[in-house]
């Protein structure tokens, strides 16, 4: 029965179609605008359905015939969703990865915090295990009768810092020792002032201060300073504790310098390695 009615319907469409071209050469009157798109319209779906009939015919199965622009519009829209959703996990995944990248930052951070504040509760403990005055010995007399510790007049801090580094460096060690002395106490706050007390712990290791010279160097590395002389500021420091008898401050001084200078130059090292033999400092 269902194949009867769809022959018939089939016949009714290909009639029709076949007498469309007649009608339309057949002289009409002129058309008004609406009758004009009812007929476009009727047009339009004799030829839909005549092409359900035809597909119809040949498979045998029914068919729905949509227009060829409402399916482009249909996959591009489609398309569009699955750029969408591709980007929006994109986003998701690098939202992740920075979230994550911030947590840890603010980890370390924290952690930072906390090593440099029990640093300097260590730097505290030893500067004031060093606070206990001691006697200095009187400073030779000059043979030619100015003041072993007295430099030259200066007008500027870098004038002094030279002229303290040149004596110094002829070997004036007592000299040296007043002019840094002077220096640090006139010029505390300027930038060469750590370096300053480098160079007077020196001087004073030379003559035997150890107990001024740990404090000298206490004073040139407190915040780490990331300058060429630090790290052997930091050896120096340790030695002078192991002079002192102070192993176990001398061996937290030498795991710093580990930690803060990686890169210290091999001399360094070597003299570091030594003092921990010395102090006898855990593995």
């Amino acid at each position: 029965m269902t194949l009867r009615r769809l022959a018939l319907a089939s016949a009714a469409v290909l009639t029709l179609v076949s007498t469309a071209p007649a009608f339309a050469q057949t002289p009409i009157d002129p058309l008004d605008a609406r009758d004009a798109r009812r007929l476009d319209r009727m047009e339009q779906v004799m030829r839909e359905l005549r092409s359900i009939v035809f597909q119809g015919r040949d498979s045998g199965k029914p068919v729905v015939v949509q227009p060829a622009e409402t399916d482009y519009q249909l996959q591009e829209l489609t398309r569009r969703i699955a750029d969408l959703e591709q980007a929006l996990t994109r986003v998701n995944g690098q939202l992740e990865t920075t979230n994550h990248d911030l947590e840890l930052a603010r980890r370390d951070t924290e952690t930072l915090k906390r090593d440099n504040k029990a640093l300097a509760d260590r730097l505290g403990g030893v500067e004031q295990k060093q606070a206990a005055p001691v006697a200095e010995a009187a400073p030779a007399p000059d043979l030619a009768g100015g003041s072993p510790n007295a430099a030259a007049p200066v007008q500027t801090a870098s004038e002094a810092f030279t002229a303290a580094r040149q004596l110094m460096l002829s070997g004036d060690y007592t000299g040296a020792e007043g002019a840094f002395r002077d220096y640090v106490e006139r010029y505390d706050d300027s930038a060469k002032a750590p370096e300053a007390r480098y160079w007077l712990g020196k001087t004073l290791v030379a003559r035997g201060a150890n107990s001024d010279a740990a404090q000298a160097y206490i004073g040139a590395i407190r915040g780490w300073p990331a300058t060429g002389w630090a790290p052997d500021a930091t050896v120096e420091l340790a030695r002078a504790l192991i002079v002192l008898k102070k192993p176990t401050d001398a061996c937290q001084i030498l795991g710093e310098f580990d930690r803060r200078y990686p890169k210290a130059v091999a001399a360094v090292k070597g003299r570091a390695a030594a003092a921990r033999t010395q102090a006898k400092c855990a593995a």
